[in-house]
């Protein structure tokens, strides 16, 4: 397993990404890259756990639903102000969909809990596959 630190030219912002296997066992791991982010980015407790929460739904929803054997995982900050977190697998099938579960249903508020916690979220198709991703605004640091 290895992540990579993206190198950065001036003008660009941090990036981290991982190639996990397909599988619920990678879910700790996948939101580990946003714990490494917070120390290596600066980001503070807040937005390192809600990017953590908001990528192990994303990569829950990957596994059970993707049909990969693998998927990518993303954090970036592609402007000061924004944390994204995004998974990308081989499927083009199974778009994810907000649907509300009923209160005895066992699963199905993975996205309800994105929609909730991100300032906006979505699915982009690509030619061999999706990226499915969320973003938060993150706080100025005080000065």
């Amino acid at each position: 397993m290895t992540m990579t630190d993206e190198q950065m030219r001036p003008g660009q912002y941090p990036r981290q990404s991982i190639t996990l296997a397909s599988e619920a066992v990678s879910v700790p791991t996948a939101r580990q890259i946003l714990h490494e982010a917070r120390t290596d980015w600066g980001l503070d407790m807040a937005a390192a756990e809600t990017g953590a929460l908001l990528m192990s739904e994303l990569v829950t929803n990957a596994v059970r639903h993707g049909h990969s054997h693998s998927v990518r995982v993303i954090a970036e900050q592609p402007t000061p102000d924004r944390l994204r977190v995004a998974v990308v697998d081989k499927s083009r099938r199974c778009m994810p969909e907000l649907h509300h579960a009923g209160p005895d249903a066992f699963g199905g508020r993975g996205l309800v809990l994105v929609d909730a916690l991100s300032d906006r979220w979505g699915t982009d198709l690509l030619p061999w596959g999706k990226r499915c991703w969320a973003e938060i605004l993150l706080k100025e640091a005080p000065q």
